[in-house]
């Protein structure tokens, strides 16, 4: 008996760890600037939000718990408009393992200024994958899918396709919401212009890099640091490339917003001439951050 229940206790933990859920997302709801809110509510709001995000399988694959997306929601809601609507922003960040090592580094670091939701106590969140008739869970699959996206797009080259393809279904259903975010003629930074961006041909030299700046280059500077920075090197040329077709794509700002403060710890520990090249890349595409480049100048000579 005590063998059988043994046995049981190993097959089920193994199924529960082979099956778990794509994502380990944690969700903080801040209300601060609303006053006199009820407080248990927004405490509800975060946990229904936390289950929908970590408990619902948005892919085909099997993922370990070991293999989760590291991602983090910030929500900072700063108006109550009625006693079940919403608005504020949501900060995404999302962090991806580096091969051989203990260190992580960051895929997406977006703020969404466009967070227009409601929200029932106590009732299920639902997305309906065909039309958006719930604006906070069309927003967080959205999301969940750009999450998708960007990881496997930085394992394979172009692998995140079909998760993009999914985030701009969302975006179609909701051409008729009332709320922004969703529209062209908003902005050219929202969702809209984002999953656009990511999927427009003319622009595949932007996920080129994700991958090659990620797998062949990263990945690599545990064991080979100098040929990984030399692929992370070369994959800005890519960056360059869609820069000079369209400088102003929000795609260039999402990896400048993730990954300017990394790339001068990594070209700081650089060759002179490395680091030359690489900062006179940086401070075309991303001239906002140029006294932060110029650090990497400044450093010590390997």
């Amino acid at each position: 008996m005590k063998r059988s229940l043994l046995l049981f206790i190993v097959v089920f933990a193994s199924v529960f760890i082979v099956c778990g859920q794509e994502l380990r997302c944690n969700i903080s709801v801040s209300a601060t600037q609303i006053q006199g809110a009820n407080r248990e509510m927004f405490q509800t709001m975060q946990s229904d939000m936390y289950e929908f995000m970590n408990n619902r399988k948005w892919t085909e694959y099997k993922y370990a718990i070991d293999e989760r997306i590291e991602c983090s929601f910030f929500i900072n809601l700063t108006e109550q408009i009625s006693s079940d609507e919403f608005k504020g922003s949501l900060q995404v960040q999302v962090r991806r393992p580096v091969f051989n090592s203990s260190f992580e580094t960051t895929l997406l670091n977006i703020k969404d200024n466009n967070f227009h939701v409601r929200y029932v106590e106590y009732q299920k969140l639902e997305f309906n994958e065909t039309s958006n008739k719930d604006n906070l869970t069309s927003i967080l699959a959205f999301y969940a899918y750009v999450i998708l996206g960007m990881d496997f797009d930085s394992f394979s080259p172009e692998g995140g396709t079909p998760y993009f393809q999914k985030a701009q279904a969302i975006v179609n259903n909701s051409q008729n919401a009332r709320e922004t975010g969703w529209k062209a003629y908003e902005s050219e930074r929202n969702r809209y212009w984002m999953i656009e961006n990511l999927l427009n041909k003319s622009y595949a030299p932007f996920r080129a890099c994700i991958y090659q700046y990620h797998r062949q280059g990263l990945d690599l500077m545990a064991d080979k640091p100098a040929e990984g920075r030399a692929a992370i090197a070369d994959a800005l040329k890519n960056i360059q490339k869609v820069f000079r077709t369209r400088p102003s794509l929000y795609i260039l700002q999402m990896f400048f917003d993730a990954k300017s403060d990394e790339l001068v710890n990594i070209f700081s520990k650089s060759f002179p001439d490395e680091r030359s090249r690489v900062v006179t890349i940086l401070e075309e595409c991303d001239p906002s951050n140029t006294s932060k480049y110029e650090k990497i100048l400044k450093s010590e000579s390997l």
